[in-house]
């Protein structure tokens, strides 16, 4: 058995010694957040079990309660998936390694003129991918604390940087134009990105992005079953959960909980399986008609929900980020829905909140997203 050392180290060269250090060491590291304090602290470290803590003053402190990892194991990371309650992923060196490789061969990555840059929090797969690759590619790296539109241009003009990883929201941020590769994750992509944008497919389980443009790296391998899940079978998947427990079946495949289909290798998802709405019997998938509402004048972001309805099963209901006074109307919604996709996919009422809640990459927390108006 090894130690698993939790970094509470902020983004930067500290964070990315200390993690080399205790790979060195033969232990496992887990990333925490650094900013989390008190309750949400403790649940993430709570699922996490790490024996050991380094806090940013780089003091390493011996944890109550905490579970070696097993020989092999790299890191530990938490995810919040869907539930919005930590989970903790165990990923093994050999997967880390396998992430790297792929993802460097497919975006043709030279470590003589590439530098990456890691933007995103160092807590999340996104981020940490970002830094493992490099490590283990031999690629120059350079880390920020945060994402910071002007820190980002000033790292493409003094420190060479050629790749990125971004989300959604920071992507509106940069001028894309100048990296070589912009990798996108998190949120739905706009569909007019250019050519160097390149939309990711995967999650803290699969060991980062696994599909670049709907289309599997190489040694990945995709399905759906009878029910429309995608599986994933492929080199970089966790080895299992920090409690044990495995997700994957027999024979190595993951079931990723989305929906959607793989026609002559190119992936198209529909959306999370719990987030399909049946209504009057047919299903409805938010995926398709969230980018048509956030496409329309005063919408700053829209997630779309099924509300129970005595005739409908459920009705489909619009919950639009924006102000009530520049927000458009139901009719207008309904409208440029319907002008896309079937008439019983508009949305029967609509709901506009100033703000989503989000998580740190600035992903919508849906399950605390209500489609009911609050009670007074």
């Amino acid at each position: 058995m090894v130690d698993l050392v939790a970094l509470a180290i902020p983004a930067g060269p500290d964070f990315v010694r200390a993690l080399s250090d205790e790979w060195e060491k033969g232990n496992a590291v887990a990333p925490i957040d650094a900013r989390l304090t008190g309750p949400e602290r403790d649940r993430v470290l709570s699922a996490v079990k790490p024996t050991h803590v380094i806090s940013a003053a780089g003091d390493r402190t011996p944890l109550d309660g905490g579970e070696p990892a097993e020989p092999g194991d790299a890191l530990v990371v938490a995810t919040s998936g869907t539930s919005g309650l930590p989970k903790a992923v165990v990923l093994e060196h050999h997967a880390v390694e396998s992430s790297a490789r792929l993802t460097s061969s497919r975006l043709n990555i030279d470590p003589a003129i590439d530098r990456w840059l890691c933007c995103l929090p160092v807590s999340h797969i996104g981020g940490l991918s970002v830094i493992t690759r490099a490590l283990l590619t031999g690629t120059p790296l350079t880390v920020h604390p945060r994402f910071d539109p002007s820190a980002v241009t000033d790292a493409v003009r003094n420190d060479g940087v050629t790749r990125v990883s971004l989300v959604t929201r920071a992507l509106a941020q940069v001028d894309s134009s100048m990296f070589t590769t912009v990798l996108l994750g998190g949120a739905a992509p706009p569909p007019d990105r250019p050519a160097n944008v390149i939309a990711t497919y995967g999650s803290t389980e699969t060991g980062s992005g696994i599909v670049y443009e709907r289309a599997a790296l190489d040694g990945v391998e995709l399905r759906a079953d009878d029910d429309g899940q995608l599986w994933v079978r492929s080199p970089t998947l966790l080895r299992c959960y920090r409690d044990g427990f495995d997700p994957k079946d027999a024979a190595g495949w993951y079931p990723t909980g989305d929906a959607g289909t793989i026609q002559d290798g190119v992936l198209s998802v529909q959306g999370r399986i719990g987030d399909v709405i049946v209504s009057g019997g047919e299903k409805i998938w938010p995926v398709r008609i969230e980018p048509i509402i956030r496409s329309l004048p005063g919408v700053v972001d829209a997630v779309v929900l099924g509300r129970p309805d005595n005739e409908w099963g459920h009705e489909v209901v619009a919950v639009v980020e924006g102000d009530v006074a520049t927000a458009p109307s139901l009719e207008q919604i309904r409208d440029a829905v319907r002008a896309e996709l079937p008439d019983w996919w508009a949305p029967r009422s609509v709901r506009v909140v100033s703000s989503f809640p989000r998580t740190a990459l600035g992903k919508i927390r849906r399950s605390e997203v209500s489609p009911h108006e609050p009670s007074n």
